[in-house]
C-alpha cells in the first residue's frame, strides 16, 4: 500500500469540493465514465494528485499557468520522481489544453489506459 500523509486528508477533501472548471470538465465529461475506479484529489505520500487510477498506476494532473515557472517545474519534477518510484506514471495536461484541445487530451488518456476512443 502506498503511504499517505493523514494531515493532507482535509485539504484533499476541500479540493474535491472546489474543483477547477477544467478538472470538472475532465471529470464529468470523461473520467467519471471510464471503467475504472478513479480517485479525485488523492493523497499519495506528501502530495495530493488531481486524479489517480490505482488499477493502472496512473496519475492525471491538470496544470495551471503557475506550473510554467521554473520553481513549479522543479517541484513537479521532484513530485513525479517520487510517484515514479512507486511505479506510477504521471500524465500532465495544461488547463489550456483542456479548454482548447479536450478531445486530444481524452484520446491521449484513453491511449494510456489502453481503451478505445468512445464514438459519440
Amino acid at each position: 500500500m502506498i503511504p499517505y500523509n493523514k494531515k493532507l486528508v482535509p485539504v484533499a477533501k476541500a479540493l474535491r469540493k472546489h474543483m477547477t472548471p477544467e478538472e470538472k470538465h475532465l471529470w464529468y465529461d470523461c473520467l467519471k465514465k471510464l471503467p475504472f475506479t478513479i480517485k479525485r484529489q488523492h493523497n499519495i505520500e506528501n502530495y495530493i494528485v488531481d486524479f489517480y487510477i490505482a488499477e493502472k498506476k496512473l496519475v492525471i494532473e491538470l496544470d495551471g499557468i503557475q506550473h510554467a515557472t521554473h520553481k513549479h517545474q522543479e517541484a513537479d519534477y521532484r513530485r513525479d520522481s517520487v510517484l515514479s518510484a512507486w511505479g506510477i506514471t504521471v500524465l500532465r495536461y495544461t488547463n489550456e489544453s483542456i479548454r482548447q484541445s479536450f478531445e486530444a487530451v481524452v484520446a491521449d488518456i484513453l491511449r494510456h489506459l489502453e481503451l478505445e476512443p468512445v464514438n459519440k
